[in-house]
């Protein structure tokens, strides 16, 4: 390799490589960003600080998504000048009129890249015709600059999801008033595009960062060495838990099901659970780790979600970025538990019209249409019942939007369809269950164990690429349960035979995957453990000298890499 496919393979975008947290390509540029950043940290003009780390950002992102990152400059002028002009403004009207364009741009923008082929397809299928994709921005960008980029194909920018909901809740919040609007476009560029959270999150609100940039650099002995655990333990989460799992084993099941056996597809999905857990907090303790090194403090985004004994305490420990955003900015809006607003119904509007997309057939709306003004007829003769109605239609509807953020599919919809009402029964059953108040450990534990099995289960929307999949994983666990006939014809009954075969073949599946199946349980039993015992071992690395952290760290690193199995998997949330 000459020098100028050297100086390509570091400046240049690779599709094939990107930018990546567990690549050694990124430690090698933070290090060098950590090099001139302590030439600038200290600089009375906090605008050089962020605009330093605005510039690293933007090329962080343009590696790991190459020119897509002129849709994150265009993101950040547009919200920026919308920020500044509601704080301005003294007309109410005007304020709202540009809050609701700062809306429509930020979600079209999230629409034409994650559903525009979704929308293409099932109007083709409902219509019966024959109209092609084309991308238009691709065919802007080739005239423009001789590129040469598919115009057939709509690729997602990587990390969209998550840096429009951070705009979109910037210009929110400065319409309320909870936050006052940043100096100047380079203090709002680093706000959106900082690069520890940009492409997977925590979603950052403007409150919680905004007045970090206006201080000084600070970093104890203490923080330091908690940045360094954090970065630790996400590495070993993501690399040695969830990728080695979902490498050697949880792969291989999902992309053909029906190729093994029950107990192995349901070892894959309690796995895939655990594999989705280390992946994406993973992610959130490295990002937290280094921007603690860069004096800014993010916000936890999991909080040992499979320790929750139900399901409303479950989406309050995972991703909890996200769970509260939609609480504050699509919940409480509808209404939330005070009743329905106009908001919700144009919000079950939007769903309905998703439905049917999705079902693709055309009369399924009307139908549609008629059961929900029946339901308004009795919700009009019982506002018990209104509320009741309204309330619950604002936690299903929240539930599903959330799923629908993650994709356009119907697995996406099941599964936040699942999860919301999943919260709705939890409701009403926490009203009479005999074990909601009762703190002993039995009761603690059986909650614990139908909450996690409940999740687990619904992931198994979540994980799989189509309905085939979905019906593969759970013919194969059914496989595993006898039924009635099963035991009144157990010699010559082919159902009972395969049943029995099945568990004949569990201890067999045991020894085959020993080595995956003792990284789960570690990963299961670190999860489980008592937070009094994390926070030891936690407090223990801190406390030690910098030298023996930094053996322990060197050791933990070369082990975790030592367990790559094959290239870099890139994170789950990637893709959202």
């Amino acid at each position: 390799m000459d020098i100028l496919d050297y100086l390509k393979e570091i400046f240049l975008y690779n599709p094939d490589k990107p930018l990546i947290f567990t690549r050694f390509y990124f430690w090698v540029f933070f290090a060098l960003v950590l090099a001139v950043y302590s030439l600038v940290y200290k600089n009375k003009n906090r605008s050089i600080r962020a605009g330093y780390l605005f510039l690293v950002s933007l090329f962080f992102y343009y590696k790991s998504s190459g020119m897509f990152f002129f849709i994150l400059l265009f993101s950040t002028l547009t919200d920026y000048y919308i920020g500044k002009w509601v704080f301005e403004s003294r007309k109410l009207l005007y304020k709202r009129l540009l809050i609701a364009a700062s809306i429509t741009i930020n979600l079209s923008l999230l629409v034409y890249f994650k559903y525009s082929a979704f929308f293409l397809e099932s109007f083709n299928d409902l219509f019966n015709t024959n109209f092609e994709l084309v991308n238009y921005m691709a065919v802007l960008m080739n005239n423009a600059t001789g590129t040469h980029f598919a115009v057939d194909q709509i690729l997602l920018p990587v990390g969209i999801s998550f840096y429009t909901f951070q705009t979109i809740s910037y210009s929110i919040d400065v319409y309320r008033g909870e936050v006052k609007p940043v100096n100047n476009l380079i203090d709002f560029g680093f706000y959106v595009s900082f690069f520890p959270q940009l492409v997977a999150g925590p979603i950052v609100r403007a409150s919680q960062f905004i007045p970090q940039m206006y201080k000084d650099y600070k970093l104890s002995r203490a923080e330091f060495g908690l940045a360094i655990f954090w970065i630790m333990k996400g590495l070993v989460k993501k690399i040695f838990i969830g990728d080695y799992i979902a490498v050697n084993f949880i792969d291989r099941v999902f992309s053909s099901p029906l190729h093994y056996s029950g107990f192995e597809n349901l070892m894959a999905l309690f796995g895939y659970s655990l594999q989705v857990y280390a992946d994406f907090s993973g992610y959130t303790d490295i990002a937290i780790g280094v921007a603690l090194l860069l004096g800014f403090r993010l916000p936890k985004n999991f909080d040992s979600p499979y320790k929750a004994q139900n399901v409303g305490n479950f989406w309050k420990r995972w991703h909890i970025s996200l769970s509260t955003w939609l609480k504050d900015y699509l919940y409480i809006p509808m209404g939330g538990n005070r009743g329905g607003s106009l908001f919700s119904y144009i919000m079950l509007g939007i769903i309905l019209l998703f439905l049917t997309l999705l079902i693709g057939i055309w009369w399924v709306l009307p139908i549609f249409i008629v059961v929900a003004f029946v339901f308004m007829i009795f919700m009009r003769k019982s506002a018990k019942f209104r509320k009741a109605v309204n309330t619950n239609i604002n936690l299903l509807l929240t539930m599903l939007l959330g799923g629908l953020w993650h994709g356009a599919s119907w697995q996406f919809v099941i599964w936040g369809g699942l999860n919301g009402l999943g919260l709705v029964v939890y409701k009403f059953w926490r009203k009479i269950s005999p074990w909601e108040a009762s703190n002993t450990k039995l009761a603690v534990v059986w909650k614990i164990a139908i909450t996690f099995i409940f999740i687990t289960f619904t992931r198994v929307f979540f994980r799989s690429e189509s309905m085939e999949v979905v019906k593969g994983v759970l013919h194969q666990i059914g496989s595993l349960f006898p039924s009635i006939s099963d035991f009144k014809n157990i010699g010559n009954n082919i159902d009972a035979i395969v049943f029995i075969q099945q568990w004949k073949l569990i201890p067999e599946v045991i020894v085959g995957y020993k080595w995956v199946f003792m990284v789960m349980l570690i990963g299961y039993v670190f999860h489980w453990l008592p937070y009094s015992l994390k926070d030891k071992y936690r407090q223990w690395f801190i406390d030690r000298n910098f030298y023996l952290q930094a053996l322990i760290f060197s050791i933990v690193v070369f082990v975790v890499y030592q367990s790559i199995s094959s290239d870099m998997q890139a994170f789950i949330y990637f893709q959202f």
